[in-house]
């Protein structure tokens, strides 16, 4: 489980983050009695009626919240049915807004890949699961922690064990850092989509830039004309 050096503040471009160490949390396990314990003390504290449920087969049930914070594009796909013909898909590419934040109901043997691919799933994404990763923040000694999880990581217990406060653990879902992409994941579609936005965000700044300096050019050019203008 990587982790970023603690900051006072986390913003979502992590120019600031460095990674460090590994975690070495030892993992522990919970008795059922211990379980059914703890579910009863996260159950009399939660205030937004996200409760746990323990079954009869030890399996709990619960909500997480997870805050996506993507910095590139994602491809959704969409199915239309176009009269008797078979369905065709259209994919686009977009930003997510910032500050978004899903609310997923899991169960304990939940891992987090299959996280990430509900995530995906309910967002209709088209995108390989393997590009993105799971991430816990949590708060320790007045600092902030942010930890990528192993893909075999049961996020529902982690929120049990910390309780139901998001200050104390929260989820984040985030690209693989540009060292880590896995660029074999992406199609050709995709890549061309990535080349096309940043194509017109190349286009919007430089567009941007010459009627800035189209400005200035003429504020000097009126200045000028006023000085040289015979008295």
């Amino acid at each position: 489980m990587d982790c970023l050096a603690p900051h006072d503040t986390l913003d979502s471009s992590y120019s600031s983050s460095q990674d460090v160490q590994k975690e070495r949390e030892p993992h522990v396990y919970l008795s059922k009695e211990e379980v059914k314990e703890k579910i009863q003390s996260y159950n009399s504290s939660v205030t937004d009626k996200l409760k746990m449920t323990l079954n009869a087969n030890g399996i709990y049930t619960g909500f997480i919240k997870v805050q996506m914070e993507l910095c590139r594009p994602i491809t959704v796909q969409s199915s239309q049915r176009q009269g008797r013909c078979a369905p065709s898909s259209q994919e686009t590419a977009f930003y997510l807004p910032e500050g978004c934040v899903n609310t997923l109901h899991i169960s304990s043997t939940n891992t987090v890949r299959e996280v990430i691919e509900a995530l995906l799933k309910k967002f209709f994404v088209a995108d390989n699961p393997a590009k993105f990763a799971l991430y816990k923040r949590c708060h320790k000694e007045d600092q902030v922690y942010t930890c990528k999880l192993s893909d075999r990581e049961h996020p529902l217990y982690l929120r049990l064990v910390a309780g139901p406060k998001t200050e104390m653990l929260s989820f984040v879902l985030r690209e693989h850092e540009t060292g880590e992409v896995m660029w074999e994941a992406f199609s050709i579609p995709e890549l061309q989509n990535f080349l096309r936005i940043l194509d017109k965000e190349e286009s919007d700044q430089l567009q941007l830039l010459k009627s800035r300096y189209a400005a200035y050019r003429g504020k000097l050019e009126e200045a000028l004309r006023g000085v040289l203008k015979p008295g």
